[in-house]
């Protein structure tokens, strides 16, 4: 299988048959084979009955039920997990996408590249609500990630099957796929897209995801840094706490044998020995976390390296 198209959905009922034909439009022109696999995330409209009956026309369609609304990270991540193709290609199914920028993805990673994801230049979503925020969270997951993107939150985007299968997600991760292979040495390359304003159905996304996404942003950060090495992290913290309060019961000790003052009754002496007690705290988080990470990989066999391609492999195994 040449091409598989995942599309994640949630009560779009009023845009799937339109979604379809236009897809089937685009594909017909293709030489690749080629599947579209959408994944219902536990409608509760007529969504499913729909696609049911477009599965029992066309048998390039793979239809995933989920027993319930799992979201839209684990919804994708099943689509990826039954895609047979070695390119991997996402989109919305509200019709905001366009299925006819697929060839332009194709043509992008055809190039050479794993990744290429979609920017909606010309975006027709309302500004405050919608854009703004998106414009926001780009920004600040450019800076924390160091994967520059201008619209990480778009939907539509290509992959190597060899690179998302590998991956694990989790959350609201499905848009931080890019920064999240990162790690595994990819190549990304971002294409201006068309985007359609919504004629049917109800958005899914609000401010209030806002939030989801930056506490997952957070998550993402520890992962691509420190995933490997808590010690490192959570040690720098402790080392701070156990300085400072250092320095401070030193400067206490000091006032208490050559001023000959009374210190115990100083919040400062408690502060010092706060400090101390969550330095300690700091270090054994870390070396918890150490350990964590070596049984994982020790029991899972998991390493700690990514392969992109062996040359003359029977001689390399010799």
């Amino acid at each position: 299988m040449d091409l598989s198209i995942v599309i994640p959905l949630l009560n779009e009922e009023g845009n799937i048959e339109a979604l379809h034909q236009q897809l089937t439009d685009v594909l017909s022109d293709s030489s690749l084979s080629c599947e579209i696999i959408m994944v219902d995330d536990g409608s509760t409209d007529n969504s499913f009955e729909i696609l049911r009956r477009l599965a029992q026309t066309d048998v390039k369609l793979k239809v995933i039920r989920l027993r319930r609304n799992f979201g839209q990270t684990a919804a994708m991540s099943a689509g990826f997990d039954y895609a047979e193709g070695q390119i991997i290609i996402t989109l919305d199914a509200d019709l905001q996408n366009d299925p006819k920028d697929i060839p332009v993805l194709l043509a992008k990673i055809n190039e050479g590249y794993d990744i290429v994801s979609g920017w909606r230049k010309d975006r027709q979503d309302p500004f405050w609500t919608r854009r703004f925020p998106s414009l926001a969270a780009n920004r600040l997951t450019s800076i924390i990630t160091g994967v520059h993107l201008h619209d990480y939150g778009c939907t539509l985007k290509a992959y190597r099957a060899e690179v998302v299968k590998n991956l694990r997600l989790y959350g609201e991760m499905h848009r931080f796929i890019p920064a999240v292979a990162s790690g595994m040495g990819v190549r990304i390359a971002e294409v201006p897209v068309n985007h359609h304003p919504r004629t049917h159905g109800n958005s899914k996304y609000g401010l209030s995801r806002t939030i989801r996404v930056v506490l997952d942003l957070i998550t993402l950060k520890f992962q691509l840094s420190y995933s490997t090495r808590p010690m490192q992290v959570f040690g720098i913290f402790g080392l701070f706490c156990l300085g400072v309060g250092f320095v401070l019961l030193g400067y206490l000790g000091w006032v208490r044998i050559i001023f000959q003052e009374a210190i115990g009754n100083r919040p400062l002496l408690w502060l010092a020995v706060l400090l101390e007690i969550i330095g300690v705290q700091f270090f054994m988080l870390g070396l918890l976390g150490e350990m964590m990470v070596r049984t994982q990989f020790d029991i899972k066999g998991k390493p700690i390296y990514s392969v992109k391609e062996v040359v003359n492999e029977r001689l390399d195994k010799r």
